[in-house]
């Protein structure tokens, strides 16, 4: 049998006040009760550590040396059980965020600002990668909530959505394509066109919709993100393809944004969390903000 941490304190409370009816006094629990707990510790420990030859109690060398460990010890437990009680409350902690660039540009800001107003104690550890390392950050645990679009592959993950995005054309101002509401994929074939890196979901999906509108891009730049791609339009080098995500960036550079028809492209944006384990008290509040109903 193992000593308890009642035990202790029934303990700690009778050694300091050398009465059993202080000392019940003071935790609030019956003589009868309190005499139980100190004879269980006795029992767990091997031996007395109160005498009880006279009608006043008084330590045995034994329970004399116990006495300091044994503050020690609930000094230790009071500490600990303190911090986590913190964490649950969210007066302390971390939250390690995966998110993929379009998403912690554009719309992640004003969720960690409304985050941090009502958990300031929490600190934010944030890693904007593309959605192959969102996956990749998840299952190796460096973050426990990833944003993403949804994987393919969802293996040893969950993903729960919360908003869906379309995919829009973005051209220079200037450029002839920008004299219409809205573009087809058949019209972008037409032009230089600056896509995603190969091995990107961003890039698969460009791909796909050219071959589903039976056209060809002519490709005459790739890059790795999605700012680059945008700052290589506004140079007039050609025109591109990007989530709705990042439409009011692409017009912070001055480029012309299009809805995009034939086919049209859209993918679920949601949250990823590994499928094993509880979520921590932070990530559970941070859930909630991306789903607010």
């Amino acid at each position: 049998m193992n000593a308890t941490i009642k035990q202790l304190r029934a303990f700690v409370a009778v050694a300091k006040s050398r009465s059993l009816a202080q000392a019940s006094e003071q935790l609030h629990v019956s003589q009868p009760a309190l005499s139980i707990s100190i004879r269980n510790l006795e029992s767990c420990a091997g031996g007395p550590l109160f005498s009880r030859d006279s009608r006043q109690l008084t330590l045995t060398p034994e329970g004399a040396e116990f006495l300091e460990r044994a503050e020690q010890l609930l000094r230790s437990w009071d500490q600990s059980l303190g911090a986590l009680q913190e964490r649950f409350q969210l007066q302390r902690g971390q939250l390690a965020l995966a998110v993929i660039p379009a998403f912690a540009l554009n719309r992640l800001p004003p969720l960690l600002g409304a985050f941090h107003r009502t958990h300031g104690q929490i600190n934010i550890i944030l890693e904007d990668v593309v959605m192959e390392r969102v996956v990749q950050s998840l299952l190796e645990g460096r973050a426990e909530l990833g944003i993403s679009f949804r994987p393919d592959d969802l293996s040893g993950l969950e993903f729960i959505p919360f908003a869906r995005d379309r995919f829009v054309a973005v051209t220079p101002a200037s450029h002839p394509l920008a004299t219409t509401d809205s573009l087809r994929w058949a019209e972008l074939a037409t032009v230089p066109f600056i896509a995603m890196n190969r091995g990107s979901a961003v890039r698969r999906w460009t791909d796909e919709a050219f071959a589903s509108a039976g056209e060809k891009m002519q490709l005459f730049c790739e890059a790795s993100q999605l700012s680059t791609i945008g700052q290589m339009v506004r140079e007039g080098l050609g025109v591109s393809v990007v989530p709705e995500l990042c439409a009011s960036q692409m017009r912070e550079l001055g480029l012309e944004v299009r809805k995009l028809d034939g086919p049209v492209v859209s993918q679920q944006v949601g949250a990823l969390i590994r499928n094993r384990g509880g979520l921590s008290a932070p990530a559970r509040a941070f859930l909630q903000l991306l789903q607010p109903d």
